[in-house]
């Protein structure tokens, strides 16, 4: 038996919660859907929301490689640096998405979960492919942190993403409507 058997249950936990959070972050978008688009929006949506759903993809990855049948952790410890080298990239790209884009200035809370702790996430899958060779049950909690990390971060981005659609973007809408209903004046029908 290797040591990945005694994690079945968490990956399948994990797995599904990101495969349903994909799922739930499309629905989600397609509600909103019909919101003004403001400018620069496309920029915007590849900073902020696109990143979420990268997120909730890698945790599932994951997760699915985690639980093949593997006869040691050295072939999976491979997997997780690959992973990880790939999400570390992949977060200096959002880095940059972020600051070139106009529709949105970014807050510290923004900058920490779209950036440091999907940082964190992606390191830590490095330093545990690095660390398998020496001590395989350290490794195997440091990548469920780093899932963990992942799926957090992903569950907050996608919440502050609906929150701000509803709060800020409908809420500018019902004022501009008001506004044009008060210019036009009473009807006179």
């Amino acid at each position: 038996m290797t040591p990945l058997a005694g994690w079945e249950n968490f990956y399948v936990i994990v797995g599904a919660s990101a495969g349903a959070l994909i799922g739930l972050q499309f629905v989600v978008m397609t509600l909103i859907a019909e919101f003004p688009i403001a400018r620069d929006m496309q920029r915007a949506s590849s900073a902020f929301a696109t990143p979420t759903i990268v997120h909730f993809g890698f945790v599932l990855l994951l997760t699915a490689v985690a639980s093949a049948p593997w006869h040691g952790v050295a072939p999976v410890a491979g997997c997780w640096g690959v992973l990880g080298a790939f999400g570390v990239m992949y977060v200096f790209i959002v880095v940059r998405r972020m600051r070139t884009q106009k529709a949105y200035s970014p807050e510290l809370e923004d900058w920490l979960f779209h950036a440091l702790v999907p940082l964190a996430g992606y390191a830590t899958l490095i330093a545990s492919a690095y660390g398998a060779w020496r001590n395989s049950d350290g490794a195997l909690f440091a990548v469920a942190a780093a899932a963990l990390l992942l799926l957090f971060a992903g569950i907050h981005n996608a919440w502050d993403a609906v929150t701000y659609h509803v709060l800020v973007t409908r809420g500018r809408q019902r004022q501009s409507d008001r506004q044009e209903e008060t210019s036009k004046g009473p009807d006179k029908g």
